[in-house]
Order: C-alpha cells, then sequence, then structure tokens
C-alpha cells in the first residue's frame, strides 16, 4: 500500500471531485472480477471513484484496504458508499516508444507536393 502526505492527498481528493465511479461493488462482494476491473482503470486513469452498494462502514473500509493492499494502490477518501483509490502509472519503457513520434518540422500543405504552377 502506498503512503501520501495530507498535501498529496487533499490534491488528490480536489482532482476526484468531478470524477464519476468508474466501478461498483455490489451486495456481493470483493470478487475477482471486480479486483481486475479495479487494476485496469487504475492503469488507464491513475485516480479512480468506486461506489461501493453496502450499509455497513466497516466493510467499506474492508474492501478499501483489501484494494489497496492487492493493487498497491493508496486510499485517499472514504466518504459515505465512495471511495477513492490512486496509483501512479508505471513508467514503462514500451509504452513510452508505442507512443507517436513528435513533428519536428512543419506539416506541408497540399500545394507544396503538387508541384509549382509556373
Amino acid at each position: 500500500m502506498l503512503n501520501l502526505s495530507s498535501d498529496e492527498r487533499r490534491a488528490l481528493r480536489a482532482r476526484a471531485h468531478s470524477l464519476h465511479p468508474v466501478v461498483s461493488i455490489s451486495q456481493s462482494g470483493l470478487s475477482e472480477s471486480v479486483v481486475r476491473e479495479v487494476d485496469a482503470n487504475l492503469a488507464s486513469h491513475e485516480l479512480i471513484k468506486i461506489r461501493v452498494y453496502n450499509d455497513d462502514r466497516q466493510v467499506r473500509d474492508q474492501f478499501l484496504a483489501t484494494l489497496c493492499e492487492l493493487l498497491s494502490a493508496a486510499p485517499v477518501q472514504h466518504i459515505g458508499k465512495l471511495l477513492v483509490l490512486w496509483r501512479p502509472k508505471p513508467d514503462d519503457p514500451a509504452a513510452a516508444a508505442r507512443s507517436r513520434p513528435r513533428r519536428t518540422e512543419p506539416r506541408r500543405s497540399k500545394r507544396s507536393f503538387q508541384g509549382g504552377s509556373d
């Protein structure tokens, strides 16, 4: 589990304010498919909200702790039935190589390829 300073947690809570929950945990609890879905969303978004459909606060706290342990994430906030988790994107050199290279020269217009009209 990652540990965050209070300033980092405050900044992440501010970023998470406008987010919508991307994963829901139903009354059946925390299954493998839910953990995989949370992992996939953390990999693509870093910061996510999870809605838990359970009335027991201790159970929701347990879900938060379990997810953070399994996925090496940091708990940002637990307010009501919403959990906010953060995990930084891994520094993957293969992902950097797959990204498009930046254009170094300006884009040429169609006219530059048609030849001059003398």
